[in-house]
């Protein structure tokens, strides 16, 4: 059957791309608000039993169409293999083997679409001796490292979900799904992605790795030039109580971060590389910039090409002069402040978001655009299949 198209979505790098989310929480919908804010159709599967319900996760489920439909019943299973004979891509953040006992494993989609694209999300990926263990975020970024270097001397530091869910997962996920979609389109098969936030967050240590290599890192945590260890890349408390981001890396920034500071003569930071100087030229800095307020030393490294900026809060980043220019926020339909889709794009760029529906909003639509009948859609809202 031909897919039908909407007019509504034809914006976007993605535009023309449909993709079927099987409903899950964290780094699913995080790909799937990726997919859809660069202009793909993503139609959100959920529960019948959650009809009507306002969107509880009002910015990562924006963009979506979506749907209702009981995925532990045999007509229920028949509607996503229908949708998938008109997609492009389907995913679904199940534990291993869970899609297959549903009847909607790679196996079972691909047979109705051999084009289609199949992105699983998980942990600890498909295989592997944890490969059916529960875990979170931190869990994963535990076993790949990342969590270990990221801290104090004495304990590591949750960096919130960032690494495993988002950027490890979601959208790495995101990433692979559309490497095989051009694959897909040249060469007529589809494929299976498996994302793992654990090889996700490895994968984001690269160039940690590297560094071992050459004999550039420590194990140790905070005792390297990016981790906190170098005097010259951390953050300082100011006497406000908040407090300034410190990034010279290069030799040129770190000087002018000495002349505005009014200790470019001082001898104890003469070698910025000297490791033995680090502790004195740390608790120097803290000292000084305890003197002033956070938005006092913003103003004064304005322009100075020092590296310096001042750490924001959640509810600040949005007002930052920089990011008000850039629109790198916006106001949601939900009424408060949200990302604005990224990347940019010159030639096709990304349609204004549209709010998160209400659970099932779309379904009476995608299914009938899907083919199936009026007399069809009757019979599987009496039944609870769809609602």
């Amino acid at each position: 059957m031909e897919r039908p198209m909407r007019t509504a979505r034809e914006a976007g790098p993605l535009a023309g791309v449909r993709v079927i989310e099987l409903g899950g929480i964290g780094p699913g919908p995080f790909c799937g608000m990726l997919l859809a804010d660069l202009g793909a159709e993503v139609i959100r599967i959920d529960r019948p039993a959650e009809a009507g319900r306002p969107n509880s996760m009002p910015v990562l489920h924006r963009n979506r169409l979506s749907i209702t439909v009981d995925l532990k019943s045999r007509e229920g299973i028949e509607v996503i293999r229908t949708l998938a004979g008109t997609s492009d891509v389907a995913f679904e953040g199940f534990r291993p083997g869970v899609a297959e006992r549903l009847g909607l494993g790679p196996d079972d989609l691909i047979a109705r679409n051999p084009r289609l694209v199949y992105g699983r999300m998980t942990g600890w990926g498909q295989d592997g001796p944890l490969a059916q263990d529960p875990g979170h975020d931190i869990n994963y970024i535990a076993l790949s490292g990342a969590l270990h270097s990221i801290g104090t001397p004495e304990t590591p530091v949750v960096p919130l979900n960032l690494i495993g869910d988002f950027g490890g997962g979601g959208m790495l996920l995101a990433l692979g799904i559309l490497s095989a979609v051009i694959s897909a389109r040249t060469t007529g098969r589809g494929q299976v992605v498996d994302a793992a936030m654990t090889d996700g967050s490895a994968t984001l240590l690269a160039m940690m790795y590297g560094f071992i290599a050459s004999d550039m890192w420590t194990d140790e945590r905070a005792s390297n030039f990016l981790d906190g260890g170098a005097p010259y890349y951390g953050v300082y408390r100011c006497s406000d109580g908040r407090h300034l981001s410190v990034g010279p890396v290069e030799p040129q920034f770190y000087a002018n971060l000495l002349r505005v500071l009014g200790i470019a003569d001082d001898p104890d930071f003469a070698g910025q590389n000297d490791r033995a100087k680090w502790p004195v030229m740390k608790q120097k800095l803290t000292d000084l910039f305890a003197t002033r307020t956070r938005d006092e030393w913003a103003k004064e490294f304005e322009g100075q090409e020092a590296c310096v900026a001042p750490v924001l809060s959640l509810l600040e980043a949005p007002q930052h002069p920089h990011n008000l220019a850039r629109g790198t926020y916006r106001t949601g339909a939900h009424g408060g402040v949200e990302p604005a889709p990224s990347p940019r794009f010159s030639g096709t760029p990304t349609p204004e978001p549209s709010p998160a529906p209400p659970v099932g909003a779309h379904t009476d639509q995608v299914l009938t655009e899907a083919g199936l009948t009026a007399d069809h859609l009757a019979a599987l809202r009496a039944n609870g299949i769809v609602k």
